[in-house]
């Protein structure tokens, strides 16, 4: 992934986004709706408590965990970081995985979360969903003052009765699939409970 969308506000509000989507059941509102109605919050939750943010970053912590994770399928995001290895690790190496990789990209992502300096957020037309299809795509852009617009794509999928984000794509890359070939390298070095260690252990320091 681009460096700006590494490291910019671009994925963490993204990611904030795609995590606090107070989720309907599926046939009660369109997921365009849900993201449209979330993404004001969002912005109005940043802006209303920065400074306080700005104090103390475990406010965001608290946040995260407990208003936003419920909503998210992070099995599903763990299966497409992994891709094929997933098929190999035992149920255990695969929850252990899916708690590691959620609380790296919470960890990692919130402690940016204060930089989002008032960028609007532009919603493109909206193609529901065939008939039967349980998945969708929800096209944005974020308008930048001093450079082209940056398109996000977040992509939902019914599971239990309730539309929930598996993947989001920035300027064309997957932020989940992005992991997937430093996964696959460590997983050759040190197999599949190196790499969830080595999570484990970055968790450890960024949390500290």
């Amino acid at each position: 992934m681009r460096k700006q969308l590494q490291t910019g506000w671009v994925v963490v509000f993204s990611l904030l986004l795609m995590f606090s989507m107070q989720l309907a059941r599926a046939g009660a509102s369109g997921p365009d709706d849900l993201i449209k109605q979330t993404s004001d919050k969002v912005l109005k939750t940043l802006k209303d408590n920065k400074a306080a943010f700005d104090k103390d970053p475990e406010l965001i912590y608290t946040m995260v965990n407990e208003i936003i994770l419920p909503h998210l399928d992070f099995r599903a995001m763990s299966k497409l970081a992994l891709g094929k290895n997933w098929r190999t690790a035992n149920a255990q190496q695969q929850e252990r995985f899916v708690d590691a990789f959620r609380t790296m990209l919470v960890r990692t992502y919130s402690k940016s979360l204060t930089t989002y300096t008032d960028q609007k957020i532009e919603f493109l037309p909206y193609a529901p969903p065939e008939e039967g299809k349980i998945t969708v795509t929800v096209k944005t852009q974020v308008i930048q003052d001093n450079g082209p617009a940056i398109p996000i794509d977040y992509r939902l999928r019914i599971k239990d009765n309730e539309w929930k984000v598996y993947d989001i794509q920035i300027d064309g890359i997957s932020l989940v699939t992005n992991y997937r070939n430093s996964f696959a390298s460590d997983i050759r070095k040190v197999g599949m409970d190196g790499l969830i260690e080595k999570l484990d252990d970055k968790n450890r320091k960024t949390s500290s």
